[in-house]
């Protein structure tokens, strides 16, 4: 049997690999946003977090970043309102010129059987999950540069069957067709978009699953890495899609599960 891997030193070092950039993040005041906004901001970055919810802790995220020497902005909007993300990107616009990175992390949905959802269930899931995407390039493509990067969080539940997953499934299924458009679109300006697809990351959010703990141990049970995902694992395939060795890799999904999704 393969023994586990041993359990990650997850320290940020200042890197600088980014210095001087300017990395937009959703859903940064908690988990997988969180520990993308850390982590960029320790390979140099500035940043600017936009959350719905976690005013303290997106204040406390802003005290990390400019710990790091990085200046930080965090905004509240409904990724899924055109009309909340116009006020936020004038806002955000008054104090950077330019965005260089530009994360689409933040997710939501209903948990249920499909044959228990309806359509308020399908547009929260659709236009949190999928829509935000194209509305958050809209805004702030006219400030990214060529060498700019675009990258979107999707899941497994993309390709898989889940149980109790059917619409979120869905709407990140939607979420990676639209990114391999999008990255047709933009590529002529330079502009990369990609996403990343995550197994099952040891999350507050995860907790909301039902039979979360079982969840947990099911997937260290088939994952050839021998352990669920951590915030950090999923930030640093984020961070590999915004170096400039990179350049090449658009309109891409980049699976990181352990290897959960090769196994029987």
């Amino acid at each position: 049997m393969i023994p586990a891997l041993p359990t990650r030193d997850f320290t940020l070092p200042m890197s600088g690999n980014l210095a001087g950039k300017t990395a937009v993040v959703t859903g940064a005041s908690r988990g997988i946003g969180r520990a993308i906004a850390r982590k960029l901001a320790g390979a140099g970055c500035d940043i600017a977090g936009i959350y719905r919810n976690g005013h303290d802790e997106a204040a406390g995220l802003a005290d990390e970043v400019r710990a790091l020497g990085r200046k930080a902005w965090m905004l509240s909007s409904d990724v899924s309102s055109p009309e909340s993300l116009d006020e936020c990107f004038e806002s955000l616009g008054r104090e950077i010129e330019r965005i260089d990175i530009l994360v689409s992390n933040a997710a939501s949905g209903v948990l249920r059987p499909a044959l228990e959802m309806n359509l308020r269930h399908w547009r929260w899931c659709l236009e949190t999950n999928a829509l935000a995407l194209d509305l958050l390039v809209q805004r702030a493509e006219p400030r990214m540069r060529p060498g700019s990067r675009v990258i979107a969080l999707s899941s497994l539940g993309a390709q898989r069957a889940m149980p109790g997953y059917a619409f979120v499934g869905a709407s990140k299924a939607a979420l990676e067709s639209l990114v391999r458009s999008l990255a047709q679109e933009l590529a002529p300006r330079g502009i990369t978009v990609n996403a990343v697809s995550a197994g099952v990351v040891n999350t507050q959010a995860l907790d909301a699953f039902p039979d979360a703990d079982g969840l947990r141990a099911e997937f260290a049970r088939r994952s050839p890495a021998g352990r669920v995902l951590e915030p950090e694992d999923v930030a640093d395939a984020v961070y590999l899609l915004c170096l400039p060795e990179s350049a090449l890799v658009n309109g891409h999904t980049l699976v990181v599960d352990g290897g959960y999704s090769i196994s029987g």
